[in-house]
């Protein structure tokens, strides 16, 4: 908590579980009444701030270089941004044989109705984008397609540290 805390105060493009709880409820609204898994929901997360990263609109974050290290701490964030918009009943938890999965909650969608900032507008945009194009792959499909763009994310993020380490010479 404290380095996400720090980060904040840098200025640094990390989440709020705050942030990550509201566009997990973008995600589940526009995927309702659909139920994923913690990990589909950090996946998605990475979706909607870069959507660009995927062949879909101008992403809603900027394009860092080093971005794609995101994908591995977002998990305890998005978590933590799923359980405040639990307590709130925004989101709804259930325990199946195969995991837990979470949904949108009976007053989800009224909830985003009420954020009416420009930033909701296109975040509301992007769930829906990712909804259409990721929200029917089933978990293998949907495991191929991370994978793939993951090894690409990783082999920016070399070619930007190698490069960088040249330019110290």
């Amino acid at each position: 908590m404290e380095e996400v805390t720090d980060a904040r105060r840098k200025g640094l493009p990390f989440n709020s579980p705050l942030e990550t709880g509201i566009r997990s409820v973008g995600v589940l609204v526009a995927l309702y009444p659909k139920a994923f898994d913690l990990q589909r929901m950090v996946a998605f997360d990475y979706l909607v701030v870069h959507t660009a990263d995927v062949g879909g609109p101008d992403s809603l974050h900027p394009d860092l270089p080093l971005r794609s290290a995101e994908l591995l701490v977002r998990r305890e964030l998005v978590e933590r941004g799923l359980h405040l918009m639990m307590s709130r009943k925004l989101v709804d938890r259930t325990a199946e044989k195969t995991g837990i999965f979470y949904r949108a909650g009976e007053m989800a969608d009224v909830f985003l109705s009420t954020l009416t900032s420009e930033y909701m507008g296109l975040l509301q945009l992007r769930a829906q984008w990712v909804a259409e194009v990721f929200g029917g792959m089933d978990d293998d499909e949907f495991r191929i397609l991370m994978r793939e763009n993951f090894d690409k994310w990783i082999e920016q993020f070399h070619v930007i540290e190698k490069s960088s380490a040249g330019s110290e010479s």
